[in-house]
């Protein structure tokens, strides 16, 4: 009599035979899979680094700077999200910005860098109540009342600094005189160097990313990037991010706050004060704007500056959508930007190494596309691919131009790639009145 070994239970909507592959894997939820495409594209990262020699790809100093080029952007994706969470698309994050630059650079020389960024954050509310007044108490349409104030926080700022500054010591009609201090900066003993007291002390890290070794090397060069003179106000604006997903998913006013966005009507038949709501998250939105504009006035520069935020409003609603609206995604999305940022910024030489990685990243997407029979897609997919790799393999310094492009390249290319698995809130952008439809 001949016995047969049951087969082990499969995970509904897996196909049989399936549940070992690493694409398979790829596909679910979880932070398992967080954590192997991670390491994936950490190895990855190092390979095509020790191929090209491109050591800036994973060079502490690349990592720093993304570090400061990414967290404006951050604080921006997030002023987004909590406004189209509450149901209000925000196109004026650029405006709050804008007033953040102009307040955070006249507080930082005033009262000290500190009181720069709370200048900042006020000024950010200033601009997030005039856009929840238009769109919340006049219905004005969202995308109107967010032009209408940039374009109004851009003139506004314009002739204070041209009546604030025009004779301050160091300053002018379109810039703050510098700072009176700037922000403490924190190193990691040991491991990353710094002088501690006035302790010179050793740097572990620094010595092994200069070894150049495989995987090694890069795990060290991005590990030093972020111990290394890190910013106490980087710290703080990271820290949101956890603070920001606690309290949207973890809470009753998260619950009600995304319930006014997806439902406003039904959630205003069980009690929940919407209006109110709006009000409060938009306060939120504002001010976490403003911190992203006093940032770039106070720590990521000395001083305000007229147009210092380089459509960084904007950008920072495409990072939002990258993130498919959820505060870890949105900070997957500001690290990637300034990583390509800063890499066109201190390693112009790398960009035509970073064309092989993207190369490879497409070639696997391409893949799970074909097993996900989508073969249109995939052939699509594997033509970019081909066009990266003829890139990497005849290019081998690209104009000036074009890198300083990479960055908007490289995100359109990821929301592209992204666009199928995106769900806004249901009812951002779309009027409503308290009392209606109930």
């Amino acid at each position: 009599m001949s016995t047969t070994t049951p087969l082990a239970p499969r995970t509904p909507g897996t196909p049989a035979g399936s549940r070992y592959k690493i694409l398979d894997v790829l596909g679910r939820k979880g932070p398992m899979r967080l954590v192997i495409i991670g390491v994936a594209l950490l190895v990855l990262l190092s390979l095509v680094r020790a191929i090209t020699g491109a050591n800036g790809l994973t060079s502490s100093s690349t990592v720093e700077a993304t570090l400061r080029l990414a967290v404006p952007l951050l604080l921006a994706g997030l002023a987004g999200l909590w406004a189209e969470r509450v149901g209000i698309v925000n196109i004026g994050i650029e405006g709050m910005m804008i007033l953040g630059t102009f307040a955070g650079g006249f507080g930082a020389w005033k009262f000290g860098p500190w009181m720069g960024l709370a200048f900042g954050i006020v000024g950010g509310i200033i601009g997030g109540l005039i856009h929840a007044l238009a769109t919340i108490r006049f219905n004005v349409d969202h995308v109107i009342s967010g032009v209408a104030l940039n374009i109004l926080a851009l003139g506004v700022t314009q002739y204070l600094a041209a009546v604030t500054f025009k004779d301050a010591p160091g300053g002018g009609v379109s810039k703050s005189p510098p700072r009176s201090s700037a922000i403490d900066t924190l190193s990691m003993p040991v491991l990353a160097g710094g002088k501690p007291f006035g302790w010179e002390s050793p740097d572990l890290l620094g010595s092994l990313e200069d070894k150049h070794w495989f995987l090694l090397s890069d795990i060290a060069g991005i590990a030093r990037g972020l111990m290394f003179e890190v910013s106490l106000a980087t710290i703080v604006a990271i820290v949101l991010v956890p603070i920001t997903a606690y309290l949207l998913w973890r809470t009753k006013f998260g619950l009600r706050l995304r319930s006014s966005g997806e439902a406003p009507s039904a959630a205003e038949s069980l009690g929940v004060k919407v209006i109110r709501l709006r009000y409060q998250a938009m306060v939120v939105s504002g001010g976490l704007a403003g911190l992203g504009g006093a940032f770039l006035a106070v720590v990521a520069s000395s001083a305000y500056q007229e147009g210092q935020t380089a459509n960084r409003g904007y950008i920072g609603l495409a990072i939002m959508i990258f993130g498919n609206w959820r505060p870890v995604g949105l900070l997957g999305g500001a690290g990637l930007f300034g990583y390509t940022d800063s890499l066109q910024l201190l390693s112009a030489d790398s960009i035509p190494a970073l064309f092989l990685f993207v190369t490879a990243l497409l070639f696997g997407l391409a893949i799970m596309q074909f097993r996900r029979k989508r073969p249109l897609v995939a052939v699509a997919t594997l033509i970019v691919a081909a066009g990266f790799l003829l890139a990497n393999l005849t290019v081998t310094k690209l104009p000036t131009d074009l890198v300083t492009m990479s960055p908007y390249v490289v995100t359109l290319l990821v929301l592209a790639a992204a666009s199928q698995r995106l769900r806004p809130p249901a009812h951002a952008g779309l009027p409503y009145r308290s009392g209606e439809d109930h």
